[in-house]
């Protein structure tokens, strides 16, 4: 028998505010299983100028202590701005240097929110709460699995994707068992005041600022051609190949689209571009998958040594099948059961099973060699 809700009986919780209507009701929903949690909101934004760019924590943090204030529990601030620019920060800005794309929020999650806040307050705790859209279950083995959310349009279990085991044994997520329209429904009958809040869809360190802007600030600017693979033919110019990501549609600013971004070539910074609705150089069914992160248990192989299951390649409702052999180097070949578009190294590819439940893992996603100048 599975246990799909973690028994927080006589456990000290702490209970981690974004200043959303989901970490609110996650609070909320803790309360009424009798669990008096403390509550912490992580800082990691800018607090001040970021040069020329700003950005305030200060309303997400009026909304932690309007939920501290509703349920008469302890809120405390863990200012961990430097070791999110230090770990975080650093990671992406790298990755797109390189030409990858990343994903700053999986990396957050890992390092930050069960990662330092772990070593720095949360190991005086039995359970970290969030606020995130997935479950868990524990199996006859007394393993602890990741599984997905019912609302396949919130899951987010691929931002968890990289969560090590002990910190999956420790997390514990209220809402997941909920779709969106039941947690606002919840949040208007507790009269939380981020009921009606919007939810973000920045990243996480962002805020209000521009990602380009940020990244310009950063990486500067240096022109590159933009050219059409099939023809050779030079479109114009761009002003950075790390302004651009496969699979990117909006914004290249061409006439007669549309456009896709389906290569770049980081040495020569040059954006690599094809045209139409179903262009085939903009979908990929065969690609690698490296840094292979098994998250409770090691990937099913049959007697052939082929794994079968599901993947995503982008935070999305949609799952596709795919099979996976394990490659001497310690990268899997995958081979999805349909082309899938925007295959950008550097994502993060996340492996479920077949039935679309169990995350088994996740890994960042590469080209097959000659196939990419990236990756």
């Amino acid at each position: 028998m599975m246990a799909t809700t973690t028994d927080l009986r006589g456990k000290r919780v702490a209970a981690l505010l974004s200043g959303g209507v989901d970490s609110s009701v996650a609070v909320a929903m803790l309360v009424e299983q009798g669990v008096q949690p403390d509550l912490w909101y992580i800082q990691i934004g800018p607090e001040r100028d970021a040069g020329g760019l700003t950005c305030t924590i200060e309303e997400d943090l009026e909304m932690a202590r309007s939920v501290a204030s509703r349920y008469r529990l302890p809120l405390r601030v863990a200012d961990l701005h430097a070791a999110y620019w230090e770990h975080v920060v650093s990671y992406t800005m790298e990755r797109v240097r390189q030409g990858l794309t990343p994903n700053p929020d999986v990396m957050c999650n890992r390092l930050i929110k069960f990662g330092v806040f772990d070593e720095r307050v949360g190991h005086d705790y039995d359970i970290i709460a969030t606020g995130h859209y997935a479950t868990t279950e524990v199996d006859t083995q007394g393993r602890t699995w990741l599984c997905t959310s019912p609302d396949a349009v919130k899951d987010q279990t691929d931002f968890l994707a990289q969560l090590m085991p002990w910190q999956l044994r420790k997390a514990c997520f209220p809402i997941g068992h909920l779709h969106k329209s039941e947690v606002r429904a919840i949040a208007e009958r507790e009269h939380l005041t981020a009921a009606r809040r919007k939810d973000s869809q920045g990243i996480c360190f962002l805020g209000q600022i521009d990602y380009n802007d940020y990244v310009r600030l950063h990486l500067g600017e240096q022109s590159g051609q933009v050219i059409e693979r099939s023809s050779g033919r030079v479109l114009g110019t761009h002003r950075g190949h790390w302004f651009h990501t496969i699979g990117q549609r909006k914004g290249l600013g061409f006439s007669g689209g549309p456009w896709y971004v389906v290569d770049k070539d980081v040495e020569r910074n040059i954006i690599w571009v094809a045209h139409g609705y179903d262009t085939t150089e903009a979908y990929s069914d065969h690609f690698l998958i490296a840094s292979l992160h098994e998250l409770t248990a090691p990937l099913p192989y049959d007697a052939g040594g082929t794994w079968h299951g599901t993947i995503k390649i982008r935070h999305t409702p949609d799952f596709c099948p795919a099979t996976a052999r394990l490659r001497p180097d310690g990268r899997l070949e995958l081979h999805t059961e349909r082309p899938l578009q925007g295959v950008a190294p550097g994502q993060f590819g996340v492996l479920y099973d077949s039935a679309c439940h169990r995350c088994l893992g996740s890994g960042e996603l590469r080209r097959l060699e000659g196939d990419s100048h990236v990756g």
